[in-house]
């Protein structure tokens, strides 16, 4: 495995070679994200950007990545926060330019204090300007300055950047297949929230609040080295399983229904997704048990259809027919599949698509089809495999499955052969499940 300048440096020139290729050169700006206060004086925990962080590697705020692409020679530069010991005795370690160019591999590294007074000098005379738009509002301010900075300058005989792309969609393409390193940054953030859902399992009982549990969730990420969850935990007993996006927390867990959990934590900036449904008390219930193996069986059916060659679409499409049949079966639908599928009558109970792109971001960059065309899956990409059923109360339903919610998640990275399931060590099987709970 490469070392992680050498990474950093690989992306970054293939990045340079796209430009090349697609508008002659030019120059790409990427800047990571601003810290964010919660509120008066206090900050959130600062998380880098995705983008700037897969090309440099480089953690710290107040950062801007410069590619320069242009005859005699590609330049890769960074702009960062000077040294500075009075702030470091107050929030800690920065790298500076020095250290900051040497360690992350760049060419040359900047104070970000000289980035306005540099741009200028560095757009001059490229065909294009490569930089995310309506990312961030001040971001979007600055490089309007500087497109008019440029301009001002036509009678000098400079002239400004003609074409203005959005450099996430070239990144977006090299961020779709992840390397060696980035998988095994994932496997360790599977493994963490693996163990995290056991220990969940194993804990949990009639009488916990939601947020107990997800105590556990927190302690177990914490406890092995992941700083921060992937997304908020979702933590949803009896009614709540039924809601998508539950974010409270709070219920009381009671006996004799199910609790869903949707919860990842992110190590080295990589996310895992983790989704398991389990009886509180540790035993399912004869309709639970019911809705719970036709969900395993069509997300079991889901990974098969997961293989190199095949259309990103086609595991959603077997999530649609395995389950509609499953609703005939259970007498939750009257209507043949076909008509099932046709009217969209199997929406009532799943509404959602069967998986996403999973990496740096937990809904992560690249594009589900192109031109009209699903993306095919190649050797490489990480997604999740997502299937549920969540039925509310309603007069066409036996009040038997009533608040009965459950999906099943994992995260699967193809891989030449097929696939691996870098979740696999959280239980799933109703036996297994059964037994992690230990009652």
């Amino acid at each position: 495995m490469k070392n992680s300048h050498q990474l950093y440096r690989d992306r970054r020139s293939s990045l340079l070679q796209k430009m090349r290729a697609q508008t002659g050169g030019g120059l790409a700006l990427v800047p990571t994200a601003p810290e964010a206060l919660r509120n008066r004086d206090s900050h959130y925990p600062y998380r880098h950007d995705s983008y700037s962080y897969y090309l440099s590697g480089f953690a710290e705020p107040e950062a801007v990545i410069a590619l320069v692409a242009r005859d005699g020679g590609d330049q890769q530069l960074l702009f960062c926060r000077d040294k500075n010991e009075e702030r470091e005795i107050w929030d800690g370690f920065r790298y500076g330019p020095d250290a900051a160019r040497e360690i992350f591999g760049f060419d040359a590294a900047h104070p970000i204090a000289a980035l306005a007074t540099m741009l200028p000098d560095l757009a001059s005379d490229q065909p294009a300007l490569y930089t995310p738009l309506g990312l961030f509002p001040t971001w979007d301010r600055m490089i309007a300055d500087l497109l008019n900075e440029v301009r001002g300058r036509a009678r000098t005989g400079v002239s400004a950047p003609e074409e203005i792309v959005d450099v996430r969609q070239p990144v977006d393409a090299m961020r779709l297949v992840k390397d060696a390193h980035e998988t095994a940054l994932m496997r360790r953030a599977a493994a963490i929230s693996a163990g995290a859902h056991r220990r969940t399992m194993q804990r949990t009982r009639p009488g916990w609040y939601e947020y107990q549990v997800e105590a556990e969730l927190a302690h177990e990420f914490l406890h092995h080295g992941a700083q921060a969850v992937a997304y908020p935990s979702i933590v949803a007993g009896g009614p709540n399983a039924c809601v998508l996006h539950y974010r409270s927390n709070d219920r009381l867990l009671q006996d004799g229904e199910l609790l869903l959990i949707d919860a990842g934590c992110e190590f080295g900036s990589y996310a895992s997704d983790i989704t398991r449904t389990f009886p509180v008390n540790g035993r399912f219930t004869g309709p639970q048990r019911e809705v719970y193996e036709l969900v395993l069986a069509t997300q079991q059916a889901c990974i098969d259809a997961v293989k190199p060659g095949a259309d990103f679409h086609d595991y959603h499409k077997v999530a649609e027919r395995v389950l509609a049949q499953g609703y005939i079966d259970l007498g939750l639908l009257d209507a043949s599949l076909d008509e099932a599928l046709e009217s969209g009558s199997y929406k009532q109970f799943y509404m959602h698509r069967a998986g996403h792109w999973l990496g740096l971001d937990v809904h992560d960059a690249g594009l589900y089809q192109v031109k009209g065309t699903s993306q095919k899956l190649v050797p490489g990409m990480v997604l999740t495999v997502e299937p549920g059923t969540y039925i509310r109360p309603a007069d066409n339903v036996p009040e038997r499955f009533w608040n009965i919610g459950v999906r099943i998640e994992d995260d699967i990275l193809v891989t030449a052969d097929g696939t691996e399931n870098l979740t696999a060590a959280t239980p799933k099987g109703v036996a297994d499940v059964e037994a992690a709970c230990g009652r």
